[in-house]
């Protein structure tokens, strides 16, 4: 299929499971055409990619800043289950600085968002972690739509699932847990902007703390 073809998202997806969703999306769009973006805050994405569709490439943003937890859970996923693992760094001009400290949205884009846009170059479809349980700004997070900005479909397989949803997949399939999430922390991104959240905060509110920033750039 051409990137710029029309497609028509079965409604049928909207009950899917998340594996059935990935199945489509590779059937659809094939291997080549896919990329599937992970975080790993958690391992539910990288389980329902891998085993439903063996062999998919799973993206990792190496922004510099990601927590040695993440890192960890990275290499034990990555060696569980035999992941072929993408890792997609910025430019070579960005080092590590304190821009974080002064331009939190130009950091953001050198970090994420620029390196998103070439590891989404070329491809027809995008597979994100996004569920509409993360908060208020993703309460409507479609199942699957064609991301104008990107020329592409952004495909979210987990958007319906629950914090609870996530908490018994991870035990079902006896996956590893983030270290930090015991520590309070809801929503893990990089360590100079994430924190633990309080009681009864929003699961984001952890996330660009002091700021009205609530989104890295990548999903709007």
């Amino acid at each position: 299929m051409s990137p710029m073809s029309p497609l028509t998202i079965p409604s049928s997806l909207e009950s899917a499971a998340p594996g059935e969703i990935v199945r489509w999306a590779a059937g659809e769009f094939g291997l080549d055409g896919l990329v599937v973006t992970a975080s790993f805050e958690d391992a539910v994405l990288v389980h329902v990619a891998a085993t439903a569709v063996p062999g998919i490439e799973i993206t990792l943003l190496d922004t510099q800043y990601l927590f040695a937890e993440t890192r960890w859970l990275v290499d034990e996923l990555t060696k569980r289950l035999d992941l072929n693992l993408r890792v997609i760094h910025p430019l070579p001009e960005v080092v590590p600085d304190n821009l974080w400290q002064t331009d939190i949205e130009g950091c953001c884009h050198v970090r994420k968002v620029e390196p998103l846009n070439r590891a989404v170059a070329g491809k027809q479809a995008w597979i994100t972690g996004i569920r509409r349980a993360d908060g208020p700004t993703r309460a409507s997070a479609p199942v699957a739509a064609h991301d104008i900005g990107r020329g592409l479909v952004k495909i979210n397989p987990l958007v319906t699932f629950t914090d609870d949803d996530m908490a018994l997949y991870l035990q079902l399939h006896e996956l590893p847990v983030h270290p930090l999430v015991d520590k309070g922390y809801a929503s893990i991104g990089c360590w100079p902007c994430t924190r633990p959240v309080a009681p009864g905060e929003d699961k984001r509110a952890g996330r660009w703390s002091g700021a009205t920033k609530t989104e890295c750039g990548l999903h709007v």
